[in-house]
């Protein structure tokens, strides 16, 4: 079959995998795309098997939080839209080819003979998309309580194959679950080939029981990353140090609220899962970020940690500080980043020290906090 391989090479991939997930993602779970598969995410093994199957020309659609991050895996990223049709929509200016085949990476296990059968049928036929489908087989009950026949009825899988022109000016049109759906309300004629099963869609994470059969548990490897912030004082301001107030008769001196212990512990958890650093995330440039609160920006930290598959497995604090006496609070700032991080309190340990009246630490001039962070893979196989 020297013509599919000839056609493959007129075709371009499309993974869609800018979704928010949000039926998947719950109590600190990742995005569906970002389960790792032994050590890449799950939108990047997807990309490997269908590099394997032959095709070379491959675009994803990442979030726009995510595509810095997707770009250290694979650097064909375009920035998806708010919807399906808009992320597909942004890809095609990529593509060069006049055949598109669009995969949803939550169907994660591509099945050859599938892929194969699409590329002959738009090889051999004039049609505008081929998609495959599989027939119901449940008993249909709708919201009237009626029971419509399901002889006939099919669901719709993907990857699906269509004609890159025809499928720009029909998703311009209107917005579609599918491209099938698209092509078919542009006037366009669909043919279909028999889906596969195995083309199951991860939804919630009730579906890994499914997936974990198929697909290689995350690499338990433990991740390590360190941060360090000096912030001096400052009269008149409020002290916010690991998110608790200190009583102090100074704060710090910063862009933002210039809580130094919750700044040490981002650029420890960044630097981690190897995400960069605060400048780059909160730059002091920002006017948004002028008086921020540190809280809420760790916050943010950790959720772009839990959607791209990790979990803090410990957080460890030396705060060098001639004053104010930091053990005093010791405690509340355990339990304020616990909360903070969705974490237990003895997954984090804070030290506090003097600088014997050296530096400008020891002239209570500043603190200086330092962090170390351990990561590891949600292990979404074990659940």
């Amino acid at each position: 079959m020297d013509y599919i391989a000839q056609f493959k090479k007129e075709t371009t991939l499309i993974l869609l995998s800018a979704g928010n997930s949000t039926r998947f993602s719950q109590n600190g779970f990742p995005k569906k795309q970002w389960l790792r598969i032994k050590s890449v995410p799950l939108w990047k093994h997807l990309v490997d098997v269908f590099s394997s199957f032959g095709f070379e020309k491959i675009w994803v659609t990442a979030s726009g939080d995510e595509m810095t991050y997707a770009q250290k895996y694979f650097p064909h990223i375009v920035e998806g839209g708010e919807t399906r049709t808009q992320s597909i929509l942004k890809a095609l200016e990529k593509v060069k080819t006049p055949y598109v085949l669009i995969h949803d990476v939550a169907r994660f296990y591509p099945v050859g003979k599938v892929i194969e059968a699409l590329l002959d049928q738009a090889y051999h036929q004039e049609v505008s998309c081929v998609a495959p489908r599989i027939k119901v087989a449940d008993t249909l009950c709708c919201i009237d309580g009626s029971y419509p026949k399901r002889e006939g009825l099919y669901m719709i899988q993907t990857p699906q194959i269509s004609k890159v022109e025809t499928l720009k000016l029909a998703l311009m049109s209107g917005e579609f679950s599918d491209e099938s759906s698209a092509m078919s309300a542009f006037g366009e004629k669909v043919a279909y080939i028999e889906g596969s099963p195995l083309l199951h869609k991860l939804t919630t994470p009730d579906d890994l029981f499914f997936a974990k059969s198929i697909l290689s548990p995350p690499s338990q490897q433990i991740f390590c990353g360190g941060g360090i912030d000096i912030h001096g004082f400052e009269e008149g301001k409020k002290m916010v140090l690991c998110g608790v107030e200190i009583e102090s008769p100074v704060g710090f001196k910063a862009h933002s609220d210039g809580d130094v212990g919750i700044h040490a512990v981002i650029d420890a958890l960044l630097g981690a899962i190897g995400a960069g650093d605060i400048g780059e995330w909160f730059p002091d440039t920002d006017e948004k970020y002028h008086n921020a609160d540190s809280k809420l920006m760790l916050q943010k930290i950790n959720a772009f940690l839990q959607d791209v598959g990790y979990e803090i497995v410990h957080l460890d604090l030396t705060i060098l500080a001639q004053a104010p006496k930091i053990s005093p609070y010791k405690i509340q700032m355990q339990e304020k980043l616990a909360e903070l991080l969705g974490i237990g309190r003895h997954q984090i340990n804070i030290k506090a020290t003097t600088a014997e009246r050296l530096g400008f630490v020891g002239r209570e001039e500043g603190i200086c906090v330092l962090s170390q962070a351990s990561l590891q893979f949600r292990q979404w196989s074990e659940l």
